[in-house]
C-alpha cells in the first residue's frame, strides 16, 4: 500500500484523509498541520496517521497531499522540497483556482505534481465523508501522477474529472457562478419580495418552489430551453421597468439586474434558436 503524508488538516484534508485510510487505499503516515493541536485534530479524525510537528520531521513517502488554502500552496510546497526528497513522488494540491504548476518548486526536485479538486461543500466534514460517493473531482496534471490519483480517487467513490489546467481560473469560476452567485440572486429576491410587503419567512417559502422548479429544468433541459419570464418572451417593456424600480429601491440590487439583462438576452436567442425537440 502507498504511504500518504497530509499536509494542512482542515476540512478537505481530513475528509480525503479519512476515505483513503477507511477505504484502504493509502496507509497515512504524518499529518502536519499549522499548530500540533489542530494536526492531532486531524489524526483523530483521520483515525490514522502521526503528528509532525514540523517540516523536517516528514518522514519521505509516495504521496503528498497539499491540503491548504490557495495563498499558502507556494509556500508549503517550497517548505516540503526543502524538507524531503521528492524525487518520484507524487505531490498533489486541492485547489479550484491554481493549477499543478503552483507545484513547480516540487517538480524541480523531480516529484510528479497534480491537483484535485473535490467539487462540493466541505462545511460539514464527517457528513462529507459519510456521503462521498459520486463526487466529482476535477484533475489535471502530470500523467504519472494521474495514473495514481485517479484509480485512488475512484477507490473513495469520487468520479474524477480531467480539466484544461490553462482554464483552471475559470473552471473555479463555474463553481463560484453555481453556488455563490446563485446564493446572491437568490438573495436579491427574497429581499425584493420583502420590500413589496412579504415578511421574509413567507418569501422564502414563496421562492422555495420557483427556484427549485427553475433548478430542475436547468439540469433535465439544459439552461437555454429553461429560460422563462419577459425578457423570453421579448417582453422588453416590462424588464424596463423592473428595472427602474428595482433601482430606485435598491441601486446595488438595481445594478445587478441591470448587468444580467445583457446575458439573459443572449440566452434567450439561443432558445429561440434552437430546433424544436
Amino acid at each position: 500500500m502507498r504511504r500518504l503524508t497530509i499536509i494542512g488538516a482542515g476540512h478537505v484534508g481530513r475528509v480525503l484523509g479519512r476515505l483513503f485510510h477507511e477505504r484502504g487505499v493509502f496507509a497515512v503516515q504524518d499529518v502536519l498541520a499549522r499548530s500540533p493541536a489542530s494536526a492531532e485534530r486531524g489524526v483523530r479524525f483521520i483515525g490514522a496517521g502521526t503528528v509532525a510537528p514540523a517540516y523536517a520531521a516528514l518522514r519521505p513517502v509516495d504521496c503528498y497531499l497539499l491540503a491548504v488554502t490557495d495563498d499558502q500552496i507556494g509556500a508549503a510546497c517550497a517548505a516540503l522540497a526543502a524538507a524531503v526528497p521528492l524525487q518520484g513522488a507524487v505531490v498533489c494540491h486541492c485547489s479550484g483556482a491554481l493549477a499543478s504548476d503552483a507545484l513547480q518548486a516540487a517538480r524541480a526536485q523531480g516529484a510528479l505534481v497534480a491537483s484535485a479538486h473535490p467539487i462540493r461543500s466541505f462545511a460539514d466534514p464527517a457528513a462529507v465523508a459519510a456521503a462521498f460517493d459520486g463526487t466529482f473531482v476535477g484533475i489535471e496534471g502530470d500523467a504519472a501522477a494521474l495514473a495514481v490519483l485517479t484509480p485512488a480517487l475512484s477507490a473513495i467513490g469520487a468520479r474524477p474529472v480531467p480539466i484544461d489546467a490553462a482554464a483552471k481560473t475559470v473552471y473555479h469560476a463555474a463553481a463560484v457562478f453555481a453556488s455563490n452567485y446563485l446564493v446572491t440572486v437568490l438573495d436579491a429576491a427574497l429581499r425584493a419580495y420583502q420590500a413589496a410587503g412579504i415578511p421574509e419567512a413567507v418569501a422564502r417559502e414563496l421562492a422555495h418552489p420557483l427556484a427549485q422548479e427553475t433548478l430542475s429544468n436547468v439540469f433535465r433541459l439544459g439552461a437555454a430551453p429553461a429560460l422563462s419570464g419577459p425578457i423570453a418572451r421579448g417582453d422588453m417593456a416590462t424588464v424596463a421597468r423592473q428595472q427602474a424600480a428595482v433601482g430606485a429601491w435598491d441601486a446595488p440590487t438595481g445594478a445587478l439586474y441591470e448587468a444580467l439583462v445583457a446575458p439573459t438576452v443572449e440566452l434567450a436567442a439561443r432558445k429561440h434558436a434552437a430546433p424544436p425537440k
